[in-house]
């Protein structure tokens, strides 16, 4: 199926690993323009030369820390009128005890999960209204819409995103620019083999063993863990030229935890 966006300009911020990386490479199988931004250098360009290599799409690897002021204008210098945005972080940390969490812990992932992805749309999106087309996509959390303690500072600043662009994908998607949110739960990321990796080393036991131990724990109905590429699917979906009629929706994606009627 051709998703209509050969050739736009397609900018992922968090595109390096994980969901990101999964997303970025399934735009550039459409022929999209792609530029990726991530904080650390190694592991970018060497995602940059894989997906330039197994798509052949144009990829603008933009060194930046998307969570900063400095960060943000040094990428939307780069890429200052993207048609497409897509938006994700690394999680945050697990927090079995929320009287742990500290302000500075707080401060820290409001300015990642909520402030960033607000000023990306904020500096982006009428330009999109202008030209006749966006497509904008958050890469939140599961646990915005089915909260637990153990993502305390995962959910709530991403339960803010969700209600704020919900909210202002209403005025803008009579120009044809959609704002939605993807919500998923467990995936093999970078970051889950390294916290799935350093529990299994702690418990003497391996990384596949604290995987099922976790799918049986949390009664994940699809049995396994989701698959970056295609969660990255999902995400190209949405930004195709087919998903004018999707405004602000929030779409969990985590195996059929958290099922709920609508």
């Amino acid at each position: 199926m051709d998703l209509g966006i050969r050739g736009k300009k397609a900018l992922v911020n968090g595109g390096s690993a994980g969901l990101g990386k999964g997303s970025a490479r399934a735009l550039a199988a459409e022929g999209v323009e792609l530029y990726i931004s991530a904080r650390g250098e190694e592991r970018l360009a060497a995602t940059a030369e894989e997906i330039r290599r197994d798509t052949g799409a144009t990829v603008i690897p933009i060194v930046a820390d998307h969570a900063s002021d400095a960060g943000r204008d040094k990428i939307l210098s780069a890429c200052p009128d993207p048609d497409i945005l897509v938006g994700t972080c690394s999680p945050a940390p697990f927090t079995p005890d929320f009287r742990e969490v500290s302000v500075e812990q707080w401060e820290e992932h409001l300015a990642i999960g909520l402030i960033s992805p607000v000023e990306f749309i904020r500096a982006t999106v009428d330009g999109m209204c202008e030209r006749g087309f966006g497509r904008i996509v958050n890469i939140s959390t599961a646990a915005s819409k089915f909260p637990a303690e153990i993502r305390t500072l995962s959910g709530p600043p991403r339960a803010a995103l969700s209600n704020y662009t919900v909210a202002i994908a209403k005025s803008v998607a009579k120009h044809n620019v959609t704002i939605n949110n993807l919500l998923p739960g467990m995936h093999h990321t970078a970051t889950a083999e390294e916290r799935f990796n350093t529990m299994a080393e702690e418990q003497g036991t391996s990384y596949d063993q604290v995987v099922r131990n976790w799918i049986e724990d949390w009664r994940i109905p699809a049995d396994r863990f989701g698959d970056i590429d295609e969660f990255g699917a999902i995400c190209a979906l949405f930004c195709s030229a087919q998903a004018g009629y999707i405004v602000g929706q929030s779409l969990v994606v985590d195996g059929g935890v958290s099922n709920s009627t609508f």
